[in-house]
């Protein structure tokens, strides 16, 4: 669920007011946002978080996954709270506000983001894509496992998919996965993440 709770403001006054009360908040337009994940939602967040979790292990990476991270793009009045976001701990030293607020403005820190697609599908699929490819973060899912999504981005007829964007010379290269197929990611090669797992979630 997406409820606005207050508009025009800065994000200073973002960072200091929210979360006060522990819900999710993100910062789009200036306009301060509630996001209440459904259970299925969380669901599929879950499952990804095991799955790359289990392969930064695997590889002895320095990456973690932040139970919590405030990405925050250049010159917007945007903030946002991805559903996974993997950190890079290297780069973290230079992020002035990740001790004080969790907060990256760098997309170096940041090897992945995924967004799991709630009612506001289209900030996955166009603020946000353009946010974190100008961030130049590595690699950005979109998993969208009710098919929420518009046609031009999922397809027609309109089925559960995750979109997978690359950066390549700073610019996403997409590849899309259904159900019945292997997830893959150019960050995690050997990642083996079976979309069945996660695109039908709701229907077992």
């Amino acid at each position: 669920m997406i409820q606005a709770i207050q508009k025009g403001t800065t994000f200073e006054a973002f960072l200091s007011g929210y979360p006060a009360d522990g819900g999710r908040y993100e910062l789009i337009n200036g306009e301060v946002i509630e996001v209440r994940p459904s259970g299925d939602h969380e669901d599929v967040a879950s499952q990804i978080i095991r799955a790359i979790d289990r392969e930064i292990e695997r590889l002895n990476l320095n990456w973690f996954i932040p139970n919590t991270c405030c990405v925050k793009p250049a010159g917007n009045l945007d903030a946002y709270i991805p559903d996974v976001i993997v950190l890079d701990r290297a780069q973290l030293g230079a992020e002035l506000l990740w001790k004080t607020a969790s907060t990256i403005t760098s997309g170096k820190s940041a090897q992945l983001i995924v967004e799991v697609v709630s009612t506001n599908w289209h900030d996955d699929y166009a603020r946000k894509l353009e946010d974190y490819e100008a961030l130049e973060i590595a690699e950005y899912w979109i998993v969208d496992f009710r098919a929420l999504g518009g046609r031009r981005f999922i397809g027609s007829p309109k089925q559960p998919t995750v979109s997978v964007y690359t950066l390549v010379d700073g610019l996403y290269q997409l590849q899309q996965f259904r159900v019945g197929e292997i997830l893959r990611s150019h960050i995690f090669p050997e990642l083996q993440l079976s979309t069945d797992k996660i695109l039908q979630t709701g229907d077992r």
